[in-house]
């Protein structure tokens, strides 16, 4: 009989798993870990089903279909394998484990000699089968995409003897037609790295429903991509003419956690007609230089690639140049763009035209549902997982650049959303939030000193922790004391800034300087204020 593992000892647990760095590139996993552990220790393992995790912890739609996507078993699959790969490093000489025995998503907390024989290689190979089963293809395609082949199935045929020779004749005929239809539909491998070929590829004009989102890997020829965040990235379509390239695995982009997402790009005169339902939409475009510019193959820099960007007829951005805008080449680029909407025939025209100088390109499309007049809000918690509050959902960190990422474990008083100030970012850092040229913003940023104070492992207090905070160059708060304004440690600080203009590039830069050891911060809001 297996004994029994406390509350206590299983949120220590728990805790050192997700704090052990063995998820730090993993946020999907974390995030997945992080919620069906909290609900099994909460008593709430009957809310632990495969809708409530695509929606609650990996950020899919309420629409979800778990016929249609198998994102929840392919993660499970995952993150079995990742616990098992701790257990057998970091996690070794830890009395007590988790375990996610395959076809099920609550965890079980049991001491390392009671541990079953999941985590055994033929347990990955029954798992494997499961998923594979399920979803008529192998795990590997599940991890990124459907096919864009409807699966075939075959009914077994009781007694194949029974068959005429004409109904065979003609049976063997029809599977052969089957399998001619299928090779000529699959996608053929080929290499887009170095050669830019002409696509007119149509694929058919199926507008999605109302409220879903779009996404799409300008260039991308293969499977989609599953972001950090959960976001499924599907490969190119819509377009009509340009050519595709791409840049090797791994390139180096600055300013994302998703590489991938530039990897591949659409390159000429080229346009998207992109079929959406009436309404309001927000439009998100994703650039990175890696043709000119320092250290790419065509040298140059800034004024080597200008050109315009249009929707519907009307100019969206002239004379882009994202080496400037970025700034830098090899650097993450988003323009944000609202009240999008589809042209009268139901499509969204977008046009990437020549300016001054060198072919337009793309690297991604990102279509949200929008707010009339506004862009959504922007919320950020400095932690590899994103949070749901009573205020709604805040993502795992992103757009930042520099500094270091930390979990702190002490509760905080003051406030009623705890969870956001248990990430914290600190060093000499920024982050470059995309908005709206000439927009007024409201900018939010949430601290708690967790680190120095009395009974705190830095211990001191006020005077120990001193730093400045910028946006777009400018000064919000300068000797900036968390300990001395919140009145303690552990204990949350909100400051507000109205009235907040983004700059030229329809950027918010906020820079966060030390001044005396290192500057911090907890979350991050900012809202259109709609004017």
């Amino acid at each position: 009989m297996q004994a029994q593992a406390s509350y206590e000892q299983a949120k220590a647990e728990l805790d050192a798993v997700l704090n052990s760095g063995w998820f730090a590139h993993a946020p999907g996993l974390a995030q997945f870990l992080s919620y069906v552990g909290s609900k099994c220790l909460e008593g709430q393992a009957n809310h632990i089903k495969e809708y409530n995790i695509a929606v609650e912890a990996l950020g899919r739609p309420a629409d979800f279909d778990q016929k249609r996507d198998s994102i929840v078993r392919v993660e499970a699959h995952r993150l079995r394998k990742r616990l098992r790969q701790y257990y057998e490093g970091d996690g070794a000489g830890h009395a007590l484990q988790i375990l996610i025995p395959p076809g099920q998503y609550v965890p079980q907390f049991v001491y390392r000699e009671d541990a079953p024989a999941v985590l055994t290689e033929t347990a990955d190979e029954e798992e494997i089968a499961q998923v594979a089963g399920a979803n008529g293809h192998s795990l590997v395609a599940a991890s990124v995409a459907e096919s864009t082949v409807e699966p075939v199935t075959v009914e077994p045929i009781e007694d194949n003897r029974r068959l005429k020779p004409v109904f065979r004749w003609l049976a063997a005929v029809a599977l052969v037609a089957a399998i001619l239809a299928i090779w000529q539909l699959a996608p053929r491998g080929r290499s887009i790295a170095s050669a830019g070929k002409p696509e007119n590829v149509e694929l058919p004009i199926i507008a999605p429903r109302a409220g879903e989102e779009i996404r799409i890997l300008a260039g991308a020829t293969t499977a989609s991509y599953v972001d950090r965040f959960g976001n499924t990235w599907t490969a190119d379509r819509y377009f009509h003419g340009g050519a595709v390239f791409s840049t090797p695995a791994g390139y180096r982009i600055s300013g994302t956690q998703d590489p991938a997402i530039f990897q591949s790009r659409r390159e000429g005169t080229f346009s998207y007609n992109i079929p959406l339902e009436p309404g309001t939409y927000e439009m998100h475009l994703y650039f990175a230089e890696t043709l000119f510019g320092d250290g790419n193959i065509a040298g140059g820099g800034e004024t080597y690639r200008i050109f315009d960007v249009s929707a519907n007829g009307k100019t969206l951005t002239s004379g882009l140049d994202v080496v400037a805008d970025a700034p830098g080449s090899n650097t993450a680029d988003v323009k944000v763009y609202k009240n999008i909407s589809p042209d009268r025939d139901g499509l969204l025209h977008l046009k990437f035209a020549p300016g001054i100088k060198e072919k337009p390109f793309l690297n991604a499309i990102e279509i949200l549902p929008g707010i009339p007049d506004r862009l959504r809000p922007v919320r950020i918690v400095a932690r590899a997982t994103s949070v749901n509050t009573s205020g709604g959902l805040w993502s795992a960190d992103r757009f930042f650049t520099g500094g270091q990422n930390v979990l702190r474990a002490d509760p905080v008083k003051g406030t009623p959303d705890p969870d956001l100030y248990k990430g914290e970012r600190f060093g000499n850092f920024s982050y470059t939030i995309p908005a709206v040229a000439r927009g007024h913003y409201t900018v939010r940023l949430h601290f708690v000193e967790s680190w120095f104070g009395p009974q705190k492992p830095a211990g001191g207090g006020a005077g120990d922790r001193i730093f400045d905070v910028h946006c777009n160059g400018m000064a919000l708060v300068r000797n900036f004391d968390i300990f001395k304004e919140a009145g303690g440690s552990d204990r949350a600080l909100e400051k507000v800034f109205r009235g907040i203009e983004a700059n030229a590039q329809g950027k918010i830069v906020l820079s966060f300087v030390p001044v005396v050891n290192y500057a911090c911060v907890n979350a991050i809001e900012v809202m259109d204020e709609g004017r």
